[in-house]
C-alpha cells in the first residue's frame, strides 16, 4: 500500500513541476486552538520566502489523467506518460503526515481535468474542506481554479484556501485557440473576474463585520507561458497590466516554455528562454512597485525587452533627456526611475534630505547601488560621474558599456571567490557505515 502511494507521489509531483505559480503567500491565517499549523504572515513558497527562509510545499497534482490535449502540456491526453490519480483521503493523509514530520509547510494542489471541470473541481474542494474542517489544518493551501469549473465551486474553494490561481497560460485568444483549442479564454477570465468580485466583497464586509469568514486572503494569481507562442513581450506585459488593474491580481507568474512534447504547432527551441523570463519578471516588478506602465518600456520599433540589460536601465538609457537628476530635490516618483535606487533607498533619501543636504558620500548609507546610479544623479550640484556627461549617442553607449562591464566584473568576482570551495555535507557518512539515503531517512525519524 505504501509503495503504491509512493509511486503515485513520484508521478504526480513530477507532473506538477511545470506550474511555477507558487510563492510567498501573503496570508495571515493564524493557529487556532485544537488545530494544527498556521500560515505565517511572511508567507509560504516553493523555495524561499521574502525574509530569506527556505521552506517547502507538498506540490502535487490530484491526477494527471487529462481529457484535454493542450499541445504544450506534458499531461496532454495524447502524450505517452505514466498516469496516476490520488484519492481524496490519500492527499489529506499525505499533507497531514508530511506536515507533522516537518517535511512541508503547506500544500500546493492542482489537477489535470478528468471527466469534466466541475467533477474534478468538486473533488479538489472536498480535499481542502476536509483539511480545514475535519483535520483542522491551519497551514497554507494554494489551490488551482480549473478552467470551465462552475463559479460557485470556485467561490466555495475560496473559503478554505489561502490562494487561488486560474492559469491563462497563453497571452492571446488566437494562441489559446491554436495550441489549446478545448480551453476558452473568456471562461478563464470569467472565473478570475468572479474571484475578483468576491475579494472586493469580502474586503468591504470585513470593514463592517469583524468576524467575516475569510476569502482567499493571499489573493489570486495566474501563469503565462513565455515562448510557446509568437507574442511579444509588449503584448504579455500589457495583458499583465490589465489583469493587475481589473482583476485584483496579486501576481502574474511567467514560465519559460520547456519543450516537453513534440507538436508541429510548437516552436523548436534549443533551450527554454530563461533570460527572457527573467527580464519579464523584472519588468513586472517595475509595473507593480515603481510606477511604470507597460507602454513606457517599449516603442513602435522595439516590442521586446532588451536581454542585454535590465528594463530599468534600458528605459533610463532611452530617456537620457530626463537625467541627471538632483538627489536633494527630485520627487520620489523620479528617484524610483533611477537605476540602482529601489523603493526602500528612495524612501531613505526622502527622509534623510529633510535634515541635511546629501552629498555623494551620503548615498551609500541609504542603500543606493552607486555603480549604476552614479551615471544618472547629481548630489549637491556635483555630478557623480562627470566624464559621462557629454551629449549625443556616444554618452548612451559609454554608460551602457560601463554598467554592463561593472556587472560582468561582479559576476566574475563571485565565481572566483567560490572557486575551489566544496559545500559542507550535513551527513558525514564514514562514522555511520550507511548510505546517504539511509542516514537521511533515519535522521528524519522515517522507519
Amino acid at each position: 500500500m505504501i509503495d503504491k502511494i509512493l509511486r503515485k507521489l513520484e508521478v504526480l509531483s513530477a507532473a506538477a513541476k511545470y506550474d511555477v505559480s507558487c510563492v510567498s503567500s501573503g496570508s495571515s491565517r493564524k493557529e487556532k486552538k485544537g488545530g494544527l499549523g498556521n500560515a505565517a504572515p511572511s508567507g509560504i513558497c516553493h523555495s524561499f520566502t521574502g525574509d530569506g527562509r527556505c521552506v517547502s510545499l507538498l506540490k502535487v497534482l490530484y491526477t494527471n489523467n487529462c481529457i484535454y490535449d493542450c499541445s504544450y502540456c506534458v499531461n496532454r491526453r495524447s502524450n505517452d506518460i505514466p498516469r496516476a490519480s490520488f484519492t481524496e483521503r490519500e492527499v489529506e493523509e499525505l499533507t497531514m503526515s508530511f506536515y507533522l514530520r516537518n517535511y512541508i509547510e503547506g500544500l500546493f494542489l492542482s489537477s489535470a481535468i478528468f471527466s469534466s471541470p466541475d467533477h474534478t473541481m468538486e473533488q479538489l474542494v472536498r480535499v481542502v474542506r476536509n483539511l480545514r474542517v475535519v483535520h483542522r489544518f491551519n497551514g497554507y493551501i494554494h489551490l488551482k481554479a480549473l478552467p470551465g469549473a462552475d463559479h460557485q465551486l470556485i467561490t466555495e474553494a475560496g473559503r478554505y484556501v489561502d490562494r487561488l490561481s486560474a492559469n491563462i497560460e497563453l497571452p492571446t485568444r488566437e494562441s489559446l485557440h491554436a495550441l489549446a483549442p478545448q480551453k476558452d479564454g473568456s471562461t478563464i477570465l470569467g472565473a478570475m473576474k468572479s474571484m475578483s468580485t468576491q475579494i472586493v466583497k469580502y474586503r468591504d464586509e470585513k470593514k463592517r463585520f469583524r468576524h467575516t469568514p475569510s476569502f482567499i486572503p493571499a489573493g489570486q494569481s495566474t501563469q503565462l507561458i513565455v515562448g510557446a507562442s509568437p507574442e511579444s513581450d509588449s503584448t504579455i506585459l500589457t495583458l499583465s497590466e490589465a489583469l493587475y488593474s481589473k482583476m485584483s491580481l496579486r501576481r502574474v507568474f511567467y514560465s519559460a516554455y520547456v519543450p516537453v512534447t513534440t507538436d508541429p504547432r510548437l516552436p523548436v527551441l534549443a533551450s527554454p528562454p530563461l533570460l527572457r523570463e527573467h527580464r519579464l519578471y523584472q519588468a513586472d516588478w517595475l509595473l507593480r512597485f515603481y510606477g511604470f506602465t507597460a507602454g513606457e518600456l517599449f516603442s513602435a520599433e522595439r516590442q521586446n525587452l532588451d536581454e542585454g540589460c535590465d528594463p530599468k536601465v534600458s528605459w533610463a538609457l532611452s530617456h537620457l533627456e530626463c537625467f541627471p537628476i538632483e538627489v536633494n530635490s527630485a520627487p520620489y516618483e523620479m528617484l524610483l526611475r533611477v537605476p540602482g535606487i529601489g523603493v526602500r533607498s528612495a524612501g531613505k533619501i526622502i527622509s534623510a534630505r529633510r535634515h541635511h543636504m546629501l552629498g555623494p558620500e551620503d548615498l551609500k548609507k541609504t542603500g543606493v547601488a552607486l555603480k549604476r546610479a552614479r551615471y544618472f544623479l547629481t548630489a549637491a550640484g556635483r555630478g557623480l560621474h562627470p566624464d559621462m556627461m557629454n551629449d549625443g549617442v556616444m554618452k548612451k553607449n559609454l554608460i551602457r558599456s560601463a554598467i554592463l562591464d561593472g556587472e560582468d566584473r561582479k559576476r566574475r568576482g563571485a565565481k572566483e571567490r567560490t572557486a575551489g570551495y566544496e559545500q559542507l555535507t550535513l551527513f558525514p557518512l564514514e562514522p555511520y557505515g550507511c548510505s546517504a539515503q539511509e542516514y537521511i531517512c533515519a535522521s528524519h525519524g522515517e522507519l
